[in-house]
């Protein structure tokens, strides 16, 4: 830092600065500080997922739109395996075309009832950060899964069914009043059963 900030240094040793080495010393923190943050900020950006967030087209789709019942559980474990009641990152399917989609944050509220469904299928609901003041976006505040801190909403008009193992990584677990509060206006949208 001595090397760097040489300029206080004399700033320090100027007989015209009022209070020099206090002014010097106090913009010499502020100044380290801000080098710092962003550093850390940096070092973040490099760890961020580089598929998060970003369109991609898939021949076969690994999750799909749910049109069966859901039995719905709460029972998250921070364990590496998605839960009912965690938020995790999978590929969602657009409306508009089921083979293109992108990687976002999704409410696992249960799993497929149905009996042809080869393996533990999981469902759950896209959040979205943005606040489009719908009937269909029930918040479920901020949380680990989204790296900025923002605000998300779920999409309860939408359930999407998807494998455990497309899962790519656990956001983290969706506070139970709030887990009720989606399955409660999914109710309105798709059949669900609770266990």
């Amino acid at each position: 830092m001595e090397t760097r900030l040489t300029w206080f240094n004399h700033i320090n040793r100027d007989p015209r600065c009022a209070a020099p080495t206090t002014y010097a010393a106090a913009v010499a923190r502020w100044i380290q500080a801000i080098v710092e943050l962003v550093q850390r900020v940096q070092a973040a950006q490099r760890e961020r997922d580089p598929v998060a967030g970003r369109t991609q087209k898939k021949e076969r789709p690994t999750a799909r739109r749910v049109d069966h019942g859901v039995r719905v559980e709460y029972s998250p474990e921070i364990d590496g395996e998605a839960d009912p009641g965690e938020v995790v990152w999978a590929w969602v399917p657009y409306q508009e075309d089921p083979n293109r989609g992108k990687d976002r944050p999704v409410v696992v509220i249960g799993r497929a009832t149905e009996a042809d469904v080869a393996g533990d299928r999981l469902v759950g609901v896209p959040l979205t950060s943005k606040n489009k003041r719908r009937a269909d976006h029930v918040p479920v505040g901020t949380g680990g899964w989204d790296p900025q801190g923002r605000p998300s909403w779920a999409k309860v008009d939408r359930l999407i069914e998807f494998d455990g193992d497309d899962v790519r990584r656990e956001g983290s677990v969706l506070d139970r009043n709030r887990f009720d509060d989606v399955v409660g206006n999914l109710a309105r949208y798709h059949d669900l059963v609770r266990s």
